[in-house]
């Protein structure tokens, strides 16, 4: 099994940063593709930002340029830098993992963050 653990929400004022984290852990860990997803109270959840085991990245269009995503050398920890934050970024935010092992690719879900911004 493999667990999603993250960490960083909360409350900004617009125009300040927040960094997220997501810690992979457990007996099975070897993840590939990670990524920030979030839900506002009226949408779906929608992509944030992905990062590959190569280091490939991809954005949302209404983050690029203010979000940034990373990983560490082990590649087992995402991290989501946001700055410039605006209101309608206020949003529940979701680690995902891709992990392969033992012949099969499963998808793993973090609990949740909740990043709030307001004045």
């Amino acid at each position: 099994q493999v667990q999603l653990v993250e960490s960083g929400g909360g409350l900004v004022q617009p125009g300040g940063s927040l960094r997220l984290s997501c810690v992979a852990s457990g007996s099975q860990v070897n993840v590939y593709t990670m990524g920030w997803f979030r839900r506002t109270p009226r949408e779906q959840r929608e992509l944030v930002a992905t990062i590959t085991h190569g280091r490939s990245t991809v954005y949302a269009d209404s983050v690029k340029g203010r979000f940034t995503i990373s990983r560490n050398d082990r590649g087992d920890t995402v991290y989501l830098q946001m700055n410039s934050l605006k209101p309608e970024d206020t949003a529940v935010y979701y680690c995902k993992a891709e992990n392969y092992y033992s012949g099969s690719w499963t998808d793993y879900w973090g609990q949740g963050t909740q990043v709030t911004v307001s004045s």
